[in-house]
């Protein structure tokens, strides 16, 4: 079975009920957290500013629960230790919209539009940039219960695609290449490419290749969807690339691509970030189900690891964020989820890190069902980070509301 699986000794793992009571009770558990914290409110819309024709524009104020993958992941739990602080990231893709209120002044810089060939990209028309950046960088804020996983970071935009739709700016390798060349001049610890080619050129492979020579992590997300079926992706299958599967909040594989070169997984269903187009205000995107923002969370992560441990190596950053991640249930690597979910507590915090355990050729059997069977689902025993993100979910979006409520009347008893 294709399952994300148990944590490794000394992860914090509790007590592990057996799959088919595990499966009712996530399920259960997230019917209720869906229909409870989608009746909590969202503010409207912000005012005042109209997002250009055909452009990205938020649909309010995320003011609902904790999503779920923050809460798998937990950031609140890092930033004692690493909030990025000191690590610049490029986001490679379509631009970021700066204007993000839930962007601290400063903290998306100029960067590069490959496109045009100027000196800015801090605007967004298709918005997956701004939702990419969000994800990894959008700081706590009083108004929303939505924040990134490393808001400490500074963003660098780079944008080399001008939409993600199919026949619309489709990918340029060469002007992918172009734009990991200039993270790299601009001095990025981490690359993170929201969107990779589909075929290879010496270009490409040879902007990669400098990346890493130069000591940058670099991030790419596998390739996802009916159209790429189990296509391969580019820089994401080059050597020295940290390759992200993804997975939904039901557990299902949400990435095709498949092979040893993926690293780790992270969240890639039902996500929610930051919106371009909110014109200096706070704005979020609706859920957006795309397994390629599942790189965003290891980049982030990337970025937590580079800030606290300045004097590890890129190869190194890798190795520890592929060590530290929970294993699938066989405990080998996955073809399609490496090897296991993302922690970036463990990946900041861990001592005595190991390269993985193992080899694919150690694990051949499960791995060849892994590729007979790739809508598998992630093992439901990981109750112990599923089940208790969902009932902190839960429980903060109703508190968040019941607040909200109680301020409004000056706590006196509801009538």
């Amino acid at each position: 079975m294709n399952r994300l699986g148990r944590p490794r000794r000394g992860a914090g793992a509790g007590a592990r009920p057996g799959p088919g009571g595990s499966r009712a009770a996530l399920g259960a558990l997230a019917g209720v957290v869906g229909a409870l914290v989608g009746a909590l409110p969202v503010a409207a819309a912000p005012a005042g500013y109209v997002a250009p024709a055909g452009c990205a524009k938020p649909v309010g104020v995320h003011t609902a629960g904790t999503p779920w993958a923050t809460e798998l992941l937990g950031p609140r739990r890092v930033w004692p230790l690493s909030t990025g602080s000191g690590v610049r990231v490029a986001v490679l893709g379509t631009g970021v919209d700066a204007r993000n209120a839930q962007f601290r002044p400063g903290q998306v810089e100029d960067g590069r539009d490959v496109l045009a060939n100027t000196a800015r990209a801090t605007d967004d028309c298709d918005g997956r940039g701004t939702f990419a950046a969000g994800l990894i960088a959008a700081r706590p804020h009083d108004e929303t219960t939505f924040a990134g996983l490393a808001p400490g970071v500074s963003v660098l935009p780079v944008r080399y695609a001008q939409s993600t739709k199919q026949g619309e700016g489709a990918v340029d390798p060469a002007r992918l290449a172009a734009a990991i060349d200039f993270a790299v001049a601009a001095r990025a610890r981490v690359i993170y490419v929201v969107l990779p080619a589909t075929r290879i050129t010496a270009g490409l492979r040879a902007a990669t290749a400098r990346a890493i020579a130069a000591d940058v992590v670099v991030v790419s997300p596998a390739a996802s969807g009916a159209r790429t079926g189990g296509a391969t992706s580019y820089p994401t299958a080059l050597p020295g690339v940290l390759a992200v599967g993804a997975f939904g909040p039901d557990g299902a594989v949400a990435s095709t691509e498949s092979g040893d070169h993926i690293g780790v997984a992270a969240p890639g269903r039902q996500l929610l970030s930051l919106s371009a187009g909110a014109g200096g205000r706070l704005g979020h995107s609706p859920t957006v189900d795309d397994p390629a923002y599942a790189a965003a969370y290891v980049a982030g992560t990337a970025a937590l690891v580079r800030s606290y441990r300045p004097k590890l190596s890129a190869a190194e950053v890798v190795r520890r964020i592929e060590s530290t991640a929970h294993r699938t249930a066989f405990d080998g690597h996955h073809p399609q989820l490496g090897w296991g979910m993302v922690d970036p507590y463990r990946a900041v915090a861990a001592e005595g890190v190991e390269d993985p355990p193992g080899t694919v050729g150690a694990s051949a059997q499960p791995v060849a069902a892994a590729r007979a069977n790739p809508g598998a689902r992630v093992d439901p025993r990981v109750p112990s980070l599923v089940l208790a993100g969902l009932v902190a979910a839960l429980l903060l979006g109703i508190g968040t509301a019941v607040a909200r409520r109680g301020r409004a009347r000056g706590w006196r008893p509801g009538g």
